[in-house]
């Protein structure tokens, strides 16, 4: 297997196997439901639905149900994989493995989990007869919502442009797994809570299979010599300064073996880092204090090898200085490393950092009460995302990667949601009802997901999204647009109650995704909620600010070609300014 094959296959198992876990204990909890809350509601509804049965919905149902029986799933697959090859493109063969792995991974889930819970079909005039799979989750649901939701995500990606894509897409993704679930139900073949495990399975597996759809980065050359600044052809005046170049490493022991430590070292010198100081962090000390004394003793840069929580610390004493960061990847999440495009290979992502140009990223200082005033990287939250962060341990995620949130996703998922009140630097106040509400200055969580679809690094503001879904064709709206990454066009900067250029009244939104951009960012919860800041929880508030710190660290990324906002090396002042000066603050779009 190829190292990029290894880092998908790493991402993938792990999801895989916490989704099997999760929808069999859900199929358990179907089974064996606490004070019998399904034994008499469940079997109601498809009684009825056999009592009023007739020969035209018979023959309907029959060739809906079809469309997710194994010979057109298969069929259909092949054919739109043999398509989307003979394209010829790298991103249709891309597109035609995400297809069959969608099908081949919901296959296997499904065999998995109704082996284990073998739950009874029906007691009714079942019209397909006897089947020897369990009942529970439905397979040809799940089969339908992965097949014909991965065309959908396809038809989508391609639409720009295309308008008349759309529709194909949005019909595909949400009309036939809905039509096939109900034709399973009048056939008598599944119970409801079936058709709906079927439902997620298939939109879980597309969640995790996207990653296939990410185009692989190729590894950058370490060895090649580099032209001097000089213009000799050799570049050895360059050489000569390479060669005394000085480094900090900073590790979290808990997720940095010695052998990871070790490659890093070795790039590090192939890199002309004579000189290297180790240091490590500790649960009371993840970094911040040799990230400063490596800018006390003039070290030009400090490397860190962590998660989240480890870059967070080093940035918040790098801030403002000419200490360059370079990430190396050890964590959960690494959304910093994921966002400046870096590798998961620790070794990859620090040799590509480096063969890259340092620049300057911003920063968002973030307060609350019981907060101490904090810089953060990446992401900070209050609902839904804090929860999950606080609820998930670290045992769990050693063992499971970034796969391990889903549990904590399927406990939190029926919290009540938040009344937020919502400013933006110094505009009015507007109110929203949000499951939860992130505030980023990066965009893509795993998978590829990109939750803030307008966050660059250095743009100079922060992006908000708040994820307000109402119950299940919400939560499926909101997936589906995360997934394809369509979230929406650009919205007019109107609040629920404040009229519009027009003197039209703004109408209450409905959508599942809203999201927002502002220098300033305050949120206030009517109740105290879960708050995290870069992956880690900072304990339950009512109120998280964030001020964004434009060009305030200066980190090594790869050279990407992307023009550079903040080359600018030198050392930025964190002198707190307003942030309602030359602000950029509007509504840059919503879904669902």
């Amino acid at each position: 297997m190829t190292p990029g094959g290894t880092f998908v296959a790493r991402r993938i198992v792990p999801a895989l196997l916490a989704q099997i876990v999760v929808l069999v204990l859900a199929g358990l909890l179907v089974t064996h439901p606490p004070f019998g809350l399904w034994d008499r509601r469940e079997p109601t509804v498809v009684s009825w639905l056999a009592e009023h049965r007739s020969p035209w919905l018979d023959r309907a149902s029959g060739w809906v149900s079809a469309v997710g029986f194994t010979p057109a799933i298969v069929t259909v697959t092949a054919a739109a994989m043999l398509a989307l090859v003979l394209a010829g493109r790298p991103r249709r063969w891309r597109e035609a493995l995400f297809v069959g792995g969608a099908v081949a991974a919901e296959a296997l889930v499904f065999v998995t989990a109704a082996a284990l819970v073998d739950r009874h079909r029906p007691e009714v005039v079942r019209l397909d007869g006897a089947l020897a799979t369990s009942s529970f989750p439905s397979g040809h649901v799940g089969a339908a919502t992965a097949l014909y939701g991965a065309l959908a995500i396809i038809a989508l990606r391609s639409a720009k442009g295309r308008r008349r894509l759309v529709p194909v897409g949005v019909l595909l993704a949400c009309l036939v797994p809905l039509l096939v679930a109900a034709s399973r139900l009048y056939r008598g073949m599944h119970h409801p809570t079936d058709v709906v495990a079927g439902l997620l399975n298939g939109a879980a597996v597309l969640w995790i299979m996207s990653t296939l759809l990410e185009p692989e980065r190729p590894p950058a050359a370490t060895s090649a010599p580099e032209a001097g600044a000089d213009g000799t052809a050799d570049g050895s005046r360059g050489t000569e300064e390479r060669a005394n170049r000085r480094a900090m490493v900073v590790s979290n022991p808990a997720v940095t073996g010695p052998a990871v430590l070790n490659e890093v070292l070795a790039v590090l010198a192939a890199h002309g880092y004579r000189e290297t100081r180790l240091a490590e962090t500790d649960p009371d000390d993840l970094g911040r204090s040799a990230a400063a004394r490596a800018v006390a003793d003039g070290f030009p840069l400090l490397v860190v090898c962590g998660g989240d929580g480890s870059v967070t610390a080093c940035a918040q004493a790098l801030a403002g200085t000419r200490t360059a960061l370079a990430v190396v990847p050890c964590g959960t999440g690494n959304l910093l490393a994921r966002n400046l495009g870096l590798p998961t290979s620790p070794a990859r992502a620090l040799a590509v950092a480096l063969d890259g140009a340092p620049r300057r990223i911003d920063l968002a200082l973030a307060e609350g009460d019981g907060i101490e005033p904090t810089l953060v990287g990446a992401m900070a939250g209050i609902g839904l995302d804090a929860a999950v962060m606080a609820d998930t341990g670290r045992d769990l995620k050693q063992r499971l990667g970034w796969a391990a949130y889903v549990v904590g996703i399927v406990r939190h998922l029926r919290d009540r949601k938040m009344r937020l009140a919502v400013t933006l630097d110094d505009g009015a106040t507007f109110h929203r009802r949000a499951a939860m509400a992130v505030v980023g200055n990066v965009g893509s969580l795993q998978g590829g997901v990109r939750l803030l679809p307008e966050a660059e690094p250095d743009d100079g503001v922060l992006d908000l999204v708040l994820l307000q879904p109402r119950g299940f064709l919400g939560w499926s709206a909101a997936t589906l647009r995360l997934v394809t990454g369509r979230q929406g066009r650009p919205e007019p900067d109107t609040r629920p109650g404040e009229p519009h250029q027009d003197g039209r009244r703004a109408q209450p939104v409905r959508r599942s995704l809203e999201h927002f951009q502002g220098r300033r960012i305050t949120l206030v919860t009517e109740n105290a909620s879960p708050r995290e800041l870069d992956g880690e929880p900072v304990g339950d508030g009512r109120r998280l600010c964030l001020t964004v710190r434009p060009g305030a660290l200066l980190v090594h990324a790869p050279a990407d070609g992307r023009p550079d906002r903040t080359a600018d090396t030198a050392p930025v002042p964190l002198a707190a300014t307003n942030p309602a000066a030359e602000a950029r603050t509007h509504t840059v779009g919503a879904g669902g």
